[in-house]
């Protein structure tokens, strides 16, 4: 009788401990599982998603040392888009100024008023021409702020019989902004000048 005793409380021992290990697993695998969760859905949480042309592509965040150099880049190829890019359309002509005006300092609204009382955005219209820009390269020196540039680029005078070829040199410096709608990299184009702007000699 007493081994039944001892057998019974030796089972009894047996099953305490075995419940004792399950509890412990069950409780780590939970708080792995639980972890885990709290995990994905924080990675999640951080993507950023952008939807272009219908489709979703993922966004990942960086510096902005990182990426400065294409910034500045794309800042200088669009002002030189908006300023050089013009239509025999006084709206037109008016609403890319005001675009590239945002982009630059009084450099550039001095280059437009001396343009506009040389009576150049008459003839362009009175004309009929369009004008067209392509930015070839930009050099930058990031060594030093303000940061300095100097645009490559040719230059399109489109008429109804004829099309002049140009090349055109500018530089000058970037400075530090807000962001904003008017000015999404947050740079300020500052000293512009024009180096050349020149017919292209044709062989």
């Amino acid at each position: 009788m007493f081994t039944q005793f001892k057998n019974i409380d030796t089972a009894f021992k047996h099953i305490k401990t075995f419940s004792l290990f399950l509890i412990i697993a069950c409780v780590l695998v939970s708080g792995f599982a639980i972890y885990k969760s709290f995990d994905m859905v924080s990675t999640n949480n951080a993507k950023v998603y952008i939807l272009a042309n219908g489709k979703a592509i993922e966004a990942f965040s960086a510096e902005r040392k990182d990426n400065i150099g294409v910034e500045i880049r794309d800042h200088v190829k669009m002002f030189h888009h908006w300023f050089f890019t013009l239509d025999p359309d006084e709206k037109v002509i008016q609403r890319n100024m005001l675009l590239a005006l945002n982009l630059a300092d009084q450099s550039a609204k001095k280059s437009y008023d001396n343009l506009k009382e040389q009576g150049y955005f008459t003839n362009l219209i009175s004309a009929n021409i369009s004008q067209e820009i392509a930015v070839d390269s930009v050099e930058l020196n990031l060594d030093v702020y303000p940061y300095y540039f100097k645009c490559f680029a040719t230059q399109q005078l489109v008429r109804s019989t004829s099309t002049v070829v140009r090349r055109l040199v500018t530089q000058g410096y970037l400075r530090n902004v807000s962001r904003s709608d008017n000015n999404p990299h947050g740079f300020l184009i500052q000293r512009w000048e024009t180096l050349e702007n020149s017919d292209v000699v044709k062989p």
